[in-house]
């Protein structure tokens, strides 16, 4: 993916600008809306692999932390996320949510961005994650008034070797979390992760890369995304190289256990082929009220041409009144 655009503007005499001015410029980007996604990047809360390997690297590869789920301390962590996204008001605004089909990422992911619990028994929509799964004492949330949500194998952790990155079978996954499609994974089994080969840096960078891309493919604007740390670093540390160096510090930073943090993607090289639904073109007057338009606008028509053709009419009578005013001042002189 192409991360940067350039936008012309039409300059119809360099004599009116400014050189100065334009140095001030030179560390903005311009960009039409319709080219540009926000992403909520979410890593996942603490899980249970995550405090047995602080404590011990090598716990990482053992199978008793196989698709590890979240911790006590994780669900205070999920709990103060969701409080701040409904307070921030980016619950309004989130079109969807995209989530590793890992356990840990999806009980965050319905955590923070869920429906609210169940009231009274009554059941009226279909429940983003079942209660008690997996004999955690957690009540069932609900999908209404939530954003749909997407399990998508690109954005999963580092793949191979570790046990807590292995997943269970989507057969498994359904009954947990009934309301999550699982439709884009097409196998029932975990087949990309294996136990004697762990995915590569550049692979799991690539990985992202083509995640990202995957995401101009939908139609939503604002999305958030939960996932894991090492999936977040190498594939933000392809970007930012045209920016400022704390710019581009900030972009790569490692991300904490359910931190969250908004970035905007810009399609620069027409991957999404979404058009414009804000933009609003000056037309010309049609019908019973096209006597009152401006016989110019006519003669110009519309778009760019238009444009640029009444600019210069203006530049050229613009021009020979200086010339006028230049002979008066000459013979005025006499």
């Amino acid at each position: 993916m192409s991360v940067c655009l350039c936008c012309f503007i039409y300059l119809f005499s360099s004599s009116f600008v400014n050189v100065a001015d334009m140095d001030g410029a030179a560390g903005l980007g311009l960009y039409p809306l319709h080219r540009c996604k926000t992403i909520h990047l979410v890593r996942h809360a603490q899980g249970l692999h995550n405090v047995a390997g602080e404590k011990e690297h090598s716990a990482y590869m053992s199978p008793d932390f196989f698709d590890a789920q979240i911790t006590p301390l994780g669900w205070d962590q999920v709990d103060n996320l969701r409080k701040h996204v409904h307070s921030s008001g980016l619950s309004r605004s989130i079109e969807l949510v995209v989530v590793s089909p890992l356990l840990r990422t999806m009980q965050t992911a319905v955590g923070v961005f869920g429906g609210e619990g169940y009231a009274d028994g009554i059941i009226n929509a279909p429940p983003l994650m079942a209660e008690n799964i997996l004999n955690y004492n957690r009540p069932a949330i609900s999908s209404l008034n939530s954003p749909p949500f997407v399990a998508m194998e690109l954005c999963r952790e580092r793949l191979g070797v570790n046990w807590c990155d292995k997943r269970r079978s989507i057969s498994e996954y359904t009954t947990l979390f009934p309301a999550i499609d699982f439709s884009l994974i097409e196998s029932d089994d975990d087949t990309l992760w294996e136990l004697e080969v762990r995915e590569t840096n550049e692979d799991i960078a690539r990985r992202g890369l083509k995640f990202l891309n995957w995401l101009w493919t939908r139609e939503e604007r604002e999305i958030a995304v939960v996932t894991h740390s090492a999936l977040l670093m190498h594939t933000l540390a392809a970007f930012g190289d045209d920016c400022h160096p704390s710019v581009k510090a900030e972009i790569c930073k490692p991300f904490n256990n359910c931190e969250l943090r908004p970035l905007v993607i810009v399609d620069r090289s027409m991957i999404g082929s979404s058009s414009t639904k804000t933009n609003y073109p000056r037309k010309i007057a049609q019908g019973t009220d096209a006597q009152n338009a401006d016989p110019k606008e006519k003669k110009f028509g519309e778009g760019n041409n238009g444009i640029r053709m009444k600019a210069a009419t203006k530049m050229k009578a613009l021009v020979k009144k200086l010339k006028v005013k230049k002979r008066e001042a000459s013979c005025h002189i006499c």
